[in-house]
């Protein structure tokens, strides 16, 4: 197991509920290193609106993942990074090319989940999954490259909002007998749906997610330890907080009332100039 891996996996053996901010790119990931956090999280849904200024409806290539997943890790090295690999964008194959590529680049787990790929159009951005087989069979093709490279695999399932309850506990219930590390029933509609999803998990560790814009059940911090979640995600806090300071920056601009901002002495913090000035010094022009 390399060890990113092995270290996410002792901090889930952890009594205590593990935060994971989520991001979208390389200033993102360094500002969550130097707030203190352990994990983070590359976000598809931050990676396609702080990008492309798109929603997340499967309008980000592989490509423009796997350069973001590198992006982020690369900024902030010392963080455990969970990577979105979305569906796997195709087969099989295309799953494991996912995992590998994630993996090469630092990645301790990778998140592949049941949706429909590519996802219909006209369906309003509906949660549409596989069938069951095929979802089994996504599971089994991503545990198989998570093991080969040595790192973590969250399987995910969306069939609670499309398929119902049930089916998406059979599901974790598959995931985990194909060997995902950790597991995550998305939108849980009640505390008892939440309790009954770790459950299924038969010991392995359980995450949810808190979005702004989430309709699901959704407790705080310490109302998810209590039931026994040991990992949240925010994925969209950052993408949040950023449209905010913008607007706001923007129109202080047109207004000549600009907003509090961070000074030149924090933007060279957050930008690692002093780290970079220093290896520039050892290049010294010969001219």
């Amino acid at each position: 197991m390399r060890p990113q891996a092995a270290a996410l996996k002792e901090l889930l053996d952890r009594p205590e509920l593990q935060i994971m901010p989520g991001c979208g790119d390389g200033l993102g990931a360094r500002l969550i290193a130097e707030a203190g956090f352990h994990t983070a999280f590359v976000s598809g849904s931050s990676v396609s609106a702080m990008r492309l200024a798109m929603p997340d409806m499967d309008l980000v290539g592989f490509a423009e993942m796997a350069d973001a997943v590198e992006a982020c890790i690369d900024a902030a090295p010392d963080l455990l990074w969970l990577a979105d690999g979305d569906t796997g964008h195709g087969n099989a194959l295309s799953v494991q090319k996912v995992v590998r590529a994630y993996a090469r680049r630092g990645a301790a787990a990778v998140l592949i989940e049941d949706k429909i790929w590519p996802r219909p159009l006209g369906r309003g951005g509906a949660k549409l999954v596989v069938d069951r087989e095929a979802a089994i069979l996504r599971c089994r093709a991503a545990a198989e490259a998570c093991r080969e490279e040595g790192i973590l695999l969250l399987a995910r399932t969306d069939a609670r909002t499309s398929r119902g309850f049930d089916e998406a506990l059979a599901r974790v219930q598959a995931f985990v007998a194909e060997g995902a590390d950790i597991l995550f029933l998305d939108s849980p509609q009640s505390e008892a749906e939440m309790r009954a999803g770790i459950e299924a998990c038969a010991g392995k560790p359980a995450l949810a997610v808190t979005s702004p814009a989430g309709k699901h059940f959704m407790p705080g911090d310490a109302e998810l330890q209590r039931i026994g979640i040991k990992i949240v995600v925010y994925p969209q806090d950052l993408l949040a907080a950023t449209v905010h300071a913008m607007r706001g920056a923007l129109s202080g601009l047109r207004s000549g009332a600009k907003p509090p901002m961070a000074s030149p002495a924090e933007l060279a913090t957050a930008m690692r100039s002093a780290e970079y000035l220093e290896r520039d010094s050892r290049w010294p022009d010969p001219a």
